[in-house]
């Protein structure tokens, strides 16, 4: 269960609706947003929602069954909309574009890259300045030193970042910095760092872990929301499968499925679905076609040197051709 507290709620108010709700065997959780403040019940026996409804201080009330209550869309029918600042949003009818390399690797780098984005009117740039690697041996990011190039040149022109967090001691020096926080795959059930992001007014996106199911990540995204952020996006980045032609199965399946289940962003990064630089274009339109409301693109002036990734990294000059599509695939699926 669900309640929506009215702003104005008065506390003789408040006492009086928790103590209905202890009467009522219900345990209760208070829960305060950026925009709102919530009560998630947890009630033991089955009740008559009517003898709560009518109390003070209530805006609404909702039964949500899910485990994952607050970022289940059984309670708010409208789709959540990510709002950047800057006339830059995530969710609504617009497709949002987010892309740039795996990894930051020098300050050219960022200029060419952020010249190639304000080119094709792209708002949102990624790029990695700590990466989780297989190898401790292979380039694991420059670091808050990198971060602060990034955030600079994007800053000047008009762009956002994303970058991925990877501990919690990260969170507080990279959040001046960072439009977006990434939860990657390895971390989608980092509690205690999901936990310290639900503190943070920052949008954080939560990539699909490895071989987590659609439950574990909305249960994932649960934990920031019940720590106080509302702004959050789920990301669809391929699993793993027994298969091993590609890098990860991409499961588009997910995405409306997501997009049911949930009134959060749905994202879908097609560059670590399938890791292969000739079908990362397919799979990101056809991640639109099924309800994307974000596509995430590793992108490279020359993947063939690129510091990380460079096989599932598009050329420019494919990655421009590819923003063209995606906007055209996405007016193509809201005429349906």
């Amino acid at each position: 269960m669900i309640i929506q507290l009215s702003q104005n709620i008065q506390e003789q108010e408040k006492v009086i609706l928790l103590n209905k709700l202890s009467d009522l065997n219900i345990k209760s959780n208070i829960i305060t947003t950026q925009f709102k403040n919530y009560i998630v019940g947890i009630p033991k026996t089955d009740f008559d929602i009517r003898s709560i409804g009518n109390l003070n201080g209530i805006e609404d009330i909702h039964r949500v069954s899910d485990a994952y209550k607050l970022v289940s869309k059984k309670w708010k029918v409208n789709n959540s909309i990510i709002d950047l600042g800057d006339n830059v949003t995530i969710g609504g009818d617009e497709l949002s574009i987010m892309a740039g390399p795996c990894s930051i690797e020098g300050e050219k780098q960022i200029e060419t890259t952020v010249a190639h984005l304000v080119k094709n009117n792209i708002k949102i740039m990624r790029g990695g300045v700590y990466k989780p690697r297989s190898s401790p041996y292979a380039f694991r990011g420059m670091g808050m030193d990198g971060l602060k190039l990034f955030y600079k040149h994007c800053s000047e022109n008009g762009i956002k970042v994303i970058t991925e967090v990877m501990q919690v001691s990260q969170v507080e020096e990279m959040a001046d910095y960072v439009d977006i926080f990434q939860v990657g795959a390895r971390n989608s059930q980092n509690f205690n760092l999901l936990d310290i992001l639900g503190k943070v007014d920052k949008p954080v996106m939560i990539k699909r872990g490895m071989s987590g199911t659609i439950e574990e990540l909305l249960a994932s995204a649960e934990y920031v929301f019940s720590n106080g952020n509302e702004k959050i996006l789920l990301c669809e980045r391929g699993i793993r499968t027994y298969e091993s032609a590609y890098r990860n199965t991409l499961d588009l399946n997910a995405i409306p499925i997501l997009k049911e289940k949930s009134h959060l962003p749905v994202v879908v990064d097609p560059s670590h679905g399938i890791g292969l630089r000739q079908h990362v274009s397919t799979m990101a339109l056809a991640g639109v076609m099924c309800g994307a409301d974000a596509v995430i693109v590793e992108t490279h002036e020359n993947p063939e040197i690129a510091f990380s990734d460079g096989q599932q990294t598009l050329y420019h000059e494919q990655a421009e051709k590819l923003y063209q599509k995606l906007n055209q695939t996405h007016q193509l699926y809201k005429s349906f």
